[in-house]
């Protein structure tokens, strides 16, 4: 392109480059980047290489599920206790269907639940930037509350630490959480089989689009509102229903349900084949996805797993999740394989076979 189609007169008029950033994380890097965060390949690799290493032998039982499940032994009465933390700098801290506080209570509640743990009591920590207005302090508490009441889990304890003005995105939120985990629920991705069903519990991406809906700039004049939820009821009658034959969960967080899977088969050692046409994207949401050139099961949701269920329990998976208002549009998505361990492939509506590949990083800034 010529200098006059350009629009430019000279070397006074080129371009200002001073901070762009390249829109895709570098693998080779000294420092931390956003997709470090991002719950893809590289949070992967930031844990497999740097955390685990440095924990040495403290970090020896540590395992990839959202919450580490503890033998408590003898003296204990043999129980399990079920275990698990997070922090949340969600962007804005309000967005359509809920905000950074229930979202807080509500992920925390969802890692036990994905164990089979009946989850009890949670600790908040928050990191306040000075200028935070109290009555968006007291907002975020209030929904908190009410989250946890919901989810029948108690706020027992926490922390609070102000941080100097500009040094913060406002506010950011820890929460950590225990749970037990009833006698004779196994659920880990080890217990994944050829031959299970893959089922999600309903529509995907609602809460990525939902926040990105109200963030500067990205108006989609979509009515999409998160589906930030507390899960453990709809486990709880999952497990009542299928006992053994429910082999696996995981909520469908950071990365979406290609995350989830990519790494489910991974860690079990099986391949995963989806039917694209199955599963569950709103209008709304594939519409802004094609807009802003994501695909929809790679964006986060609040209030979706997926199971993996043996043949001979779907029926009774199915029939008591559509008795729960989170599980009512559950749906058969797909089916492990015993071929191509650690692939997941989508078969699409034109016929075809695509590969689902875990992201690499950061897709969508700041929504958990």
């Amino acid at each position: 392109m010529g200098e006059s189609e350009a629009g430019g007169s000279g070397a006074d008029e080129r371009l200002d480059l001073e901070g762009w950033t390249c829109p895709l994380p570098l693998r080779d890097h000294d420092r931390i980047v956003l997709g470090h965060g991002g719950g893809g390949v590289l949070s992967g690799e930031l844990i497999e290489h740097l955390f685990l290493p440095a924990f040495g032998e403290a970090a020896a039982a540590a395992t990839p599920t959202d919450s580490a499940v503890l033998e408590l032994g003898a003296v204990a009465g043999g129980g399990r206790l079920a275990f698990t933390t997070d922090s949340y700098v969600v962007q804005p801290l309000f967005f359509p269907g809920g905000d950074i506080g229930d979202l807080a209570v509500n992920g925390t509640v969802n890692d036990l639940a994905m164990s089979g743990a009946v989850p009890i009591a949670l600790s908040t920590a928050f990191v306040l930037e000075e200028g935070l207005e109290l009555d968006v302090l007291g907002r975020v508490a209030t929904s908190m509350g009410r989250a946890a009441t919901a989810a029948g889990v108690q706020l027992v304890t926490g922390d609070t630490k102000v941080v100097e003005r500009g040094h913060g995105d406002g506010l950011y939120v820890t929460t950590a959480g225990v749970g037990l985990v009833p006698a004779g629920v196994d659920l880990r991705p080890e217990r994944i089989r050829p031959g299970d069903a893959v089922i999600v519990s309903g529509p995907i991406g609602r809460h990525g689009v939902a926040v990105l809906s109200v963030r500067e700039g990205l108006e989609f004049g979509t009515q999409l509102v998160s589906d930030t939820a507390p899960l453990n009821g709809v486990v709880a009658e999952m497990v009542r229903a299928a006992g053994p034959h429910l082999h696996a969960l995981r909520d469908l967080t950071r990365g979406g349900l290609a995350a989830s899977l990519t790494e489910l088969a991974a860690t079990a050692g099986v391949g995963i084949s989806l039917t694209e046409s199955a599963i569950p994207v709103p209008e709304e949401v594939r519409a802004a996805c094609g807009f802003l050139g994501l695909d929809p099961i790679h964006v986060a949701n609040e209030g979706t797993l997926v199971a993996f269920v043996a043949p001979e329990g779907v029926d009774d998976v199915l029939a008591a999740m559509a008795a729960t208002d989170i599980g009512r549009h559950a749906v058969v998505v797909g089916q492990v394989r015993d071929e191509r361990p650690g692939v997941v492939l989508a078969r699409t509506t034109l016929g075809a076979t695509r590969i689902i590949d875990r992201p690499l990083g950061e897709q969508l800034p700041r929504i958990c």
